[in-house]
């Protein structure tokens, strides 16, 4: 896979894939700009080489259709904030006049087409479209790993119309964070899987078996482990039908040697809403009137030790409902210590990263990935088919035009 230091850009038309995905505010201005902030290398490395710039990006879910709400100008705003000058956003991402501005572009310039999903054919990957998007430069660079695990126009299509194709910057970064800490990591390597469901991460977690030292599991999924286990959960989020996959899942560690690490203490309320009324209690101890909503002081304290040893640390899912105090303790506590380890500690999941941002750690932990599914697909052992294609493309062609 070719990265941006072994592309000629000067002179050249560079469509950028980016993740301009990033959250706005009821006025319509970026609430966190870690994904805008994480490109900047990229974009500078372009523009102060002489390239022309075309930005890419989605944002939302305007289902192939425009609406106003999910226009890219908040993005636009902001990263003009960011470079010190204002950002032109094009009226589109493909037509008469979008050709007109990209055409136009002078040499260390830059132009962010509008977002790519009102156009039906970006989710559908379909040919034509990223022949169009294709035929406004002459390199392609992606640096949107949060996209990457889609086979989308603007991520795969468009690859195989260009002559030049190459890794950004941040893509770049993400996967040797997650090689270092995957692939070759020190040991002992701990894993922290929080989060709702056991079911949308059983390929993370029976993928995760195999390579790991530790296993820490929190949030609503470890209720699933209780109810396994045989332990009255009261009313909290449980997925009966995964109560048999969590108990495999757990011989499954034991077997291997793994050590899985789940609360013994629980913060109860009767639901989110009553803070005021939540208390902690053992795991064997939750009111059938409650609902488990944060691990407690005793599951902190355990967790601390296991991972006090360890060399390498992921992290993926909140440990509670953290964004209602005071079921943010257990998540923020965790986040704290993370951050004062001697150890390599990547946060991976959009949840989990906010997280440690609110906790103020974010300047603490080594690595927090912009890529929520994205990450997760790679924690599975799957291939992106962002990535894939880079590859694909580096392999058939050569890298400098």
């Amino acid at each position: 896979m070719k990265t941006l230091d072994d592309v000629d850009l000067s002179g050249k038309r560079v469509f950028m894939r980016v993740d301009f995905n990033v959250p706005l505010d009821k006025q319509q201005r970026v609430k966190d700009d870690l994904r805008i902030r994480a490109v900047l290398p990229g974009i500078r490395k372009v523009l102060d080489s002489g390239g022309r710039l075309l930005l890419a990006s989605h944002l939302g879910r305007p289902k192939g259709k425009v609406a106003r709400e999910f226009s890219l100008a908040p993005a636009a705003e902001r990263l003009g904030n960011l470079l010190g000058g204002p950002v032109t956003l094009a009226p589109d991402c493909i037509g008469p006049e979008v050709e007109s501005m990209a055409g136009k572009l002078k040499e260390g310039e830059l132009l962010l087409l509008e977002n790519l999903r009102f156009h039906p054919e970006e989710e559908k990957n379909d040919p034509g479209f990223s022949k169009l998007l294709a035929d406004l430069a002459d390199v392609y660079i992606n640096d949107a790993f949060a996209a990457s695990h889609r086979a989308h126009a603007s991520v795969e299509g468009i690859t195989h119309f260009m002559s030049v194709c190459a890794a950004g910057y941040q893509l770049q970064k993400e996967i040797d964070y997650f090689h270092k800490a995957m692939d070759h990591p020190q040991r002992p390597l701990a894993i922290i899987v929080g989060g709702a469901k056991v079911s949308t991460k059983l390929g993370l977690l029976e993928n995760l078996i195999s390579r790991t030292d530790y296993l820490l599991i929190g949030g609503a999924m470890a209720n699933t482990f209780f109810k396994a286990k045989g332990l009255q959960t009261g009313r909290s989020l449980v997925e009966d039908d995964f109560t048999q996959k969590a108990a495999s899942l757990l011989h499954a560690a034991d077997k291997r040697g793994v050590k899985i690490l789940l609360p013994v203490d629980v913060v109860v309320a009767p639901n989110e809403s009553e803070g005021g009324r939540a208390r902690q209690v053992p795991v064997e101890s939750v009111p059938e009137d409650m609902s488990i909503l944060d691990i407690g002081d005793r599951s902190v304290e355990a967790f601390q030790a296991a991972l006090r040893g360890c060399r390498t640390i992921i992290w993926n899912g909140p440990m509670g409902v953290f964004e209602s105090p005071p079921f943010n303790k257990g998540t923020f506590a965790l986040a704290e210590f993370m951050g004062s380890l001697d150890a390599l500690t990547v946060v991976g999941g959009g949840d989990s990263a906010s997280a440690v941002r609110q906790a103020k750690a974010e300047d603490k932990v080594s690595y927090i990935s912009t890529g929520g599914g994205a990450f997760l697909e790679m924690l599975e052992g799957k291939e992106l088919p962002g990535v894939l294609a880079l590859e694909k493309c580096s392999e058939k062609r050569p890298c400098s035009i």
